[in-house]
């Protein structure tokens, strides 16, 4: 690949992910008015014409990782396993 491809492509990818940051702020929005709307009704579940929404408490336990290293750190030394990821990153580059 040219180097003037290259640079197309790196554009490119930087434009779509700028499109996709405004498209989630706008479903944010949009989520936003649909829960406006369901607290102002009292409910918690909406329904349209081809659409549900609902929006509820669930309740879940997850494992305080944080609160066992520092209560038990030579027993979670043990159980710990490094591992290796690749990170990607393109940017803008400002002059």
């Amino acid at each position: 690949m040219s180097a003037n491809e290259l640079n197309t492509t790196a554009r490119t990818l930087l434009e779509i992910r700028d499109q996709i940051a405004q498209l989630q702020a706008e479903a944010e929005a949009l989520t936003d008015t649909l829960k406006g709307a369901m607290v102002e009704a009292g409910r918690e579940e909406l329904a349209g014409d081809g659409w549900r929404a609902t929006w509820k408490n669930v309740s879940s336990s997850r494992f305080d990782q944080k609160a066992f290293r520092a209560e038990n750190p030579a027993l979670a030394a043990r159980y710990m396993k490094a591992t290796t990821t690749t990170r990607f990153l393109v940017g803008e580059v400002t002059a």
